[in-house]
């Protein structure tokens, strides 16, 4: 009896500290960089000030939500010489490369929504392209704005069952806060769809894209698989920016 009432408090303390700790796990905040070709301005949402890099000068607009450990300013050079009509603008999440506040799902959806609200007074179609954690975050703003195109790479069907395979052993569906359910979201989706995934991903399971994939209709979605490329590195591919290019330029 001393042997399971051990184990059943080792067992509680481990859920507790999963619980208190999982943002910490979930969101790896970068610093603050200063780049060059490209602009910043502030956004007030929710009480936070977010810092949004902006380049270009095209009519129509490109929004760029990053991974979960991802300094967003990586993507300037490849977006400004792949997108010159575009005008593009690369979300420093809040508590990311800074922005104010603390990063969580309701923050990051709030934002998202508060930024594409603002930008549609200016332009006319706006497109969003999400990234690993950040796929959820611009499937989001696609199931509640007239988005123009969206674009989920390396992306997962939720943070939930991706959870699930990580620690089966604990009740994560009641210990998981934010849990990005992006599979739950396709069906409020109008806008087409491409899905890039990465053959070697290393981090989210192929069989949570392709549940990803098959929650869309088939009508909507092109997918593109990148079979040599890992997650981490789905942006040193040729196939990567021609797959964008073709994709949103069109």
């Amino acid at each position: 009896m001393w042997v399971i009432a051990i184990a059943v408090v080792i067992y509680t303390a481990i859920c507790l500290l999963l619980y208190a700790s999982q943002r910490n796990m979930m969101y790896l905040p970068t610093p603050e960089v200063t780049a060059v070709n490209a602009d910043s301005f502030r956004l007030e949402s929710d009480g936070e000030k977010l810092k949004i890099w902006r380049f270009g000068a095209g009519p129509d607009a490109l929004v760029y939500f990053g991974g979960n450990a991802e300094d967003v300013a990586w993507n300037i050079p490849a977006f400004s010489a792949y997108f010159p009509n575009h005008t593009n603008y690369l979300v420093n999440y809040r508590g990311y490369g800074g922005s104010s506040g603390s990063p969580s799902e309701a923050g990051l959806f709030k934002d998202a929504l508060a930024l594409f609200d603002n930008l549609r007074v200016q332009h006319g179609k706006i497109s969003v392209i999400g990234r690993s954690l950040g796929g959820g975050v611009a499937a989001y703003v696609a199931s509640r704005r007239d988005v123009h195109k969206l674009v989920l790479v390396t992306p997962f069907d939720s943070a939930l069952n991706m959870a699930r395979k990580l620690y089966p052993l604990f009740p994560v569906t009641l210990l998981l806060k934010d849990q990005y359910d992006t599979a739950g979201l396709a069906g409020k989706i109008s806008a087409p769809v491409l899905v890039i995934i990465a053959g070697q991903d290393g981090i989210v399971p192929r069989s949570r894209s392709d549940a990803l994939v098959e929650a869309f209709h088939a009508d909507q979605i092109s997918l593109t698989v990148l079979e040599n490329v890992g997650h981490n590195s789905i942006d040193d591919s040729p196939g990567y920016t021609a797959a964008l290019s073709a994709f949103l330029n069109d």
